[in-house]
């Protein structure tokens, strides 16, 4: 079997969103006979001080870690330094790593990582494919990310090539398949592979009021509303804590919010300063926990600003799929994400500022478990019918058969 060679700068034990899907979708190809290595960093997303293994073989996976900065993500320069020296580091091993035939499969952390392994994969002879969780620079644009304006018109084109060079594209949803096909991507070098629910399980969900985190967590026997993951600045938080300020009347509803992230500082703050006692806050939770701490709220929230629509697609809303649970999102109610949810019948879809209906829906499940429940089942269905890990495991799987085989 050729040499498969995932670049990414997280990998097992990290918990980050890439990483937990990268290290399912690893460990389950070594487990089928592939040769898996994983070229990536030797730090931890939430602690860049600790330093993992240069080199350890995990589950039949071969891990090979390199040397970057590792200043973190609180200030964009020191951010951008981790990033150029992780491509400095990655690239030096993938030339030494990769040879004819290896097939290199580059995701999007750090942004761009395609350019740098489709330079490798022409050098060495191998197979670039190229798994795009995230489409940068329109992200940075969406963010206004300062000093992008200039930069990417060519940052671009760099883009564009690499994708161009490898063999497939493969994307999280039709929607970033349009956007890549209106940058002139070629319909035959994108291939739709959804990610899935990192500790999934495939028992039925547990029922939240009989979940023991919630003794653990002061919740007791409380409607509570969860955002569980990262506190990313593609999300919006001020409608979902604003429509928490129109609920503070409600001794028996509780705003649980798990994860960290680039704005949770924010969010924490903006609960101070509204004065909100109905709020909570909790770290990430251990992968093996994952499943029980995503089964404590009655209901979750999903959110992203309209403005990504198509360039991101959250990974907590398989997660909360899979735990069984009503999705209310916010964001763009005519995107495709929206459009899922609301055709499903799992939950429903808010504009952003639309506070007062997103309250007045929390309302309306708090006071109807007979419609909290029959949304529940509806979002489990659609898991089960479209977003099962086992299902793009096996996809994964065909593809990179086919790929290896040389008959893509």
């Amino acid at each position: 079997m050729q040499r498969l060679i995932f670049v990414n700068r997280f990998f097992h034990p990290d918990h980050s969103a890439t990483s937990q899907i990268l290290s399912d979708l690893a460990f389950h190809l070594a487990e089928a006979g592939f040769d898996v290595h994983i070229l990536t960093s030797r730090q931890l997303y939430d602690d860049p001080s600790r330093v993992l293994p240069e080199s350890e073989s995990v589950r039949g996976v071969q891990v090979h870690r390199v040397w970057a900065t590792r200043f973190g993500r609180g200030r964009l320069l020191p951010r951008a330094m981790d990033y150029l020296t992780f491509y400095l580091s990655a690239t030096a091993k993938l030339v030494m790593l990769a040879d004819s035939g290896t097939v290199v499969i580059a995701e999007t952390d750090p942004p761009l990582l395609s350019v740098p392994c489709a330079l490798v994969a022409r050098l060495r002879r191998s197979i670039a494919i190229n798994w795009t969780q995230d489409l940068f620079p329109e992200i940075a644009e969406g963010l206004h990310v300062p000093g992008i304006a200039m930069l990417a018109p060519l940052l671009r084109r760099l883009r564009n090539l690499s994708l161009r060079l490898a063999r497939t594209n493969v994307v999280l949803g039709e929607g970033m398949a349009a956007r890549l096909r209106a940058e002139g991507i070629a319909q035959d070098k994108i291939d739709v592979i959804h990610n899935w629910s990192p500790g999934e399980t495939a028992s039925a969900p547990a029922p939240s009021t009989t979940n023991p985190l919630r003794a653990q967590w002061d919740l007791g026997q409380k409607f509570v509303v969860g955002y569980s993951g990262n506190f990313g600045r593609a999300h919006d938080f001020a409608t979902i804590l604003d429509a928490g300020a129109l609920l503070r009347d409600l001794p028996d509803l509780r705003f649980l919010f798990v994860g960290a992230g680039a704005q949770r500082g924010w969010v924490e703050a903006r609960v101070a300063e509204l004065g909100l006692t109905n709020v909570s806050f909790r770290p990430y939770q251990p992968l093996d926990r994952l499943a029980i701490s995503l089964s404590v709220p009655d209901v979750h929230l999903v959110s992203l600003k309209p403005e990504l629509e198509g360039l991101i697609v959250p990974s907590k809303f398989y997660s909360v799929l899979a735990a069984g649970r009503p999705v209310l999102f916010v964001g763009d109610r005519k995107g495709g994400m929206a459009m899922c949810i609301e055709q499903a019948g799992c939950g429903r879809a808010f504009s952003v500022g639309a506070a007062a209906e997103l309250a007045s829906a929390i309302r309306d499940l708090a006071c109807h478990p007979a419609l909290l429940a029959e949304m529940g089942e509806r979002a489990r269905a659609l898991w089960a019918a479209r977003f099962k890990r086992q299902q793009a495991l096996a996809t994964w799987q065909a593809l990179l058969t086919k790929v290896s085989a040389g008959t893509s």
